[in-house]
């Protein structure tokens, strides 16, 4: 079989059935395409941006403010423990903490990695 006249066949056989339902759309409205129409040949329009009218921009803006003074009044109220929280925050620089560690932590730290190296280096010599 010729393969064009093939897809003739089946464009026509879709005009078809394209014209029947289109007719039976038009017999009673409980079959008729609900929600967004169907696409044409012409591109949709574009939509502009949406612009906010001034009273709901008004309403909008009082409604935040109103937002942010109760944040405000509530921060006035705020527990020693989370104020002493947000003082170690502010001594931070650049994401790392001031001061590091203390002598006593280092000379700690040291202790134990000697110990922990004299191990590993025993366990080498006798394996």
């Amino acid at each position: 079989m010729n393969t064009e006249r093939f897809l003739a066949d089946l464009c026509n056989e879709r005009d078809r059935l394209d014209q029947a339902i289109a007719a039976l759309e038009s017999l009673d409205g409980a079959g008729a395409r609900r929600g967004r129409p169907a696409l044409t040949g012409h591109a949709p329009k574009r939509r502009g941006r949406r612009r906010m009218s001034a009273a709901a921009r008004k309403r909008i803006g009082e409604a935040k403010r109103k937002w942010w003074a109760s944040r405000r009044a509530n921060a006035g109220a705020r527990s020693a423990a989370t104020r002493s929280a947000a003082a170690r925050t502010k001594t931070r620089v650049k994401g790392r903490r001031r001061g590091g560690i203390s002598a006593a932590g280092r000379k700690r730290l040291s202790e134990m990695m000697k110990k922990r190296w004299a191990e590993r280096k025993k366990q080498k010599g006798a394996g």
